[in-house]
């Protein structure tokens, strides 16, 4: 249980692109509602032995409803990873023709990172960039590569997370930025499941280089568990278990991923992905497994056509 984290991006804003979110959600998403939501489902995560959670500025109020039960629970040895980059214009509305913007400037980093302070305090032991890509201004802009270094030198972990068809690039790249000689990113956060598994190779690369591996979107934003392709339902029924706790069961049997991220957006969802600890998987299931794996561009463009709902 201690290689598993738990996502908020699911329960901290009413709107998102997860398969299988909304049957499980209040039916009033109203703040309160949301917060009760992600609460219940962090009692759930703390009580089974999880540890680390990972959020964002843009996931809605997450880091809010986050701060709020930290301070309630007394929960001083959970680890907290944020990012920035992302900011949240649903103005809580599910109807909503935008979501979230993006911009990786100085100001915004600066801005954002004084949020997440004021809420997770000393508990943010982790602060990404969110979804950084080659075209980044992060690669060019020095004075952000020096205001990221600060946070490093004051103990944070500065680390990237990664999306697109393009992420072991992005990966390996990231890898070699320094500042005043020292490596800045020393975590990564990317999309690595069943369907998707370009970056495999290049996070592998990063484990043994001394970068902490974060797994996200194992379930392919719910597809995975709500939709599971007829081989992973026969080799899920075989173990008697279900598809979502076999997918993260194979993320698992990732000796380089350290941290495999659920999302559940629920305590049931929670607890049925939790089962993934209990399996144990032969190696002519992983290979047959393995074989669901499509060309990176179709999975991003798939992906892409999911609605927030």
């Amino acid at each position: 249980m201690g290689r598993v984290g738990l996502g908020l991006a699911a329960v901290g804003r009413p709107a998102y692109i997860n398969v299988g979110r909304t049957e499980v959600l209040p039916a009033d998403r109203s703040v309160d509602e949301m917060q009760a939501a992600t609460w219940d489902v962090l009692d759930v995560a703390y009580a089974a032995g999880v540890r680390w959670v990972d959020t964002a500025r843009s996931y809605g109020l997450a880091e809010e409803f986050l701060s709020g039960w930290l301070s309630a629970r007394a929960a001083h040895d959970v680890t907290v990873s944020s990012k920035w980059g992302y900011t949240y214009v649903g103005d809580w509305n599910l109807d909503a023709a935008i979501h979230e913007v993006k911009e990786h400037s100085l100001q915004r980093y600066r801005e954002q990172y004084g949020e997440t302070r004021a809420l997770l305090g000393q508990y943010l032991a982790v602060y990404q960039v969110h979804s950084l890509t080659e075209e980044s201004v992060v690669f060019q802009d020095v004075r952000l590569q020096a205001a990221l270094a600060e946070a490093r030198d004051d103990g944070v972990r500065v680390g990237f997370s990664t999306s697109g068809p393009r992420q072991a690039d992005t990966i390996r790249r990231a890898m070699t930025l320094e500042v005043s000689g020292q490596p800045l990113f020393s975590t990564v956060q990317a999309t690595w499941n069943l369907f998707e598994t370009s970056a495999e190779t290049a996070l592998k690369e990063a484990h043994a280089a001394g970068l902490h591996v974060l797994l996200k979107e194992v379930l392919a934003n719910g597809r995975l568990a709500v939709l599971p392709p007829a081989e992973l339902q026969r080799i899920a029924s075989t173990n008697q278990t279900r598809p979502d706790a076999l997918a993260l069961a194979v993320a698992l049997n990732r000796p380089w991923a350290d941290t495999v991220l659920v999302g559940a957006a629920s305590p049931a969802q929670l607890t049925s992905n939790l089962d993934a600890t209990k399996l144990s998987l032969t190696g002519g299931e992983l290979d047959a497994l393995a074989g669901l794996s499509v060309p990176p561009e179709r999975y991003w463009a798939e992906r892409s056509t999911l609605p927030w709902a």
